[in-house]
């Protein structure tokens, strides 16, 4: 045998080693356990599975919260030991399904679906670094705004059903905040859109640093902001309201070399516990126009009637 074939064989042994040590390394990557929503609320959110237990349930105890009236407080607990990888029932009301079958203690593989209660689904599956990402993207743009980064309307609708709920089960304060950008038309009219666009991705910067990380900051269209407040008073909304005013007024927009004002209309109301969720869009919407027929740049609240 030539020298030069000794060299090539001896080159392709290491080629293929490293081609295995990649293959092995990408296996062991991909052996992260996760939990995905499928169905429910936070539809897409993905949940690491730790080594140990992790509690699910709708509990501030359990690991992995779930906002749903029908999960018991602690509803099962997922044990990863290893490899083997094991769901448990915690005497839940609604019970826990897996592939539709209901369970008390069950080995987990890739792709089961988890049904806990009525509405909730999640997939048992496994990932690595780029499938993470890939998922946590698609969960980020299912979810929120391109521009601001706040989140969509669709996903407001969906989550003020879930604060209602909490609202009234806990019979606690839940308020939201409407507003709008005043005559936000002459400054797309005057300066661009992509100086509109500037305004409207600062100003929601500039309120999500007044927020708490339970509120929830949505975009409702256009140059329309809402924002729900778990477990705060029509007063307390109504003092936030006029920080986040002030804060809009004070600041200098820049767009290049271009600065620019703008002010913002403010409407806030408070859940009187009865009606839809969508009531209380429309009372903190009615307050809003009530503050742009004042004479704009200004804060309303509606208080309710009776």
């Amino acid at each position: 045998m030539s020298e030069r074939t000794k060299d090539d064989l001896e080159t392709t042994r290491v080629a293929n080693a490293d081609k295995l040590r990649d293959e092995l390394k990408r296996r062991s990557e991909r052996d992260r356990a996760y939990l995905v929503v499928l169905a429910g609320s936070e539809v897409g959110k993905m949940y690491k599975l730790g080594a140990g237990e992790t509690t699910l349930g709708r509990s501030h105890r359990a690991d992995v919260r779930i906002d749903d009236d029908s999960i018991s407080r602690l509803h099962a607990k997922v044990i990863v030991d290893g490899q083997d990888i094991v769901i448990e029932d915690l005497g839940s009301s609604n019970g826990t399904l897996v592939n539709g079958d209901r369970i008390t203690r069950n080995a987990l593989s890739d792709g089961d679906k988890i049904r806990l209660g009525e509405t909730t689904i999640l997939k048992f599956t496994f990932h690595d670094r780029l499938d993470e990402s890939f998922v946590q993207k698609m969960y980020d743009a299912a979810l929120r705004d391109p521009l601001t980064k706040a989140y969509n309307k669709k996903y407001l609708l969906d989550q003020l059903v879930h604060e209602v709920s909490y609202a009234k089960r806990h019979r606690s304060p839940l308020s939201l905040i409407m507003f709008d950008l005043d005559h936000f038309k002459r400054v797309n009219d005057t300066y661009g859109h992509v100086a509109g666009d500037q305004v409207l991705s600062q100003t929601a910067t500039r309120v999500t640093a007044l927020l708490r990380n339970e509120d929830m900051f949505a975009r409702y269209g256009g140059e329309e902001f809402c924002i729900v407040l778990r477990g705060i008073s029509l007063d307390d909304a109504g003092t936030l309201a006029e920080r986040v005013r002030v804060a809009i007024e004070e600041h200098v927009f820049r767009s290049g070399s271009t600065e620019l004002r703008a002010t913002a209309s403010l409407g806030v109301a408070q859940y009187d516990g009865e009606g839809e969720p969508v009531t209380l869009i429309e009372a903190a919407d009615s307050a809003l126009y009530a503050a742009k027929g004042a004479g704009r740049n200004r804060v309303l609240v509606k208080f309710p009637t009776g």
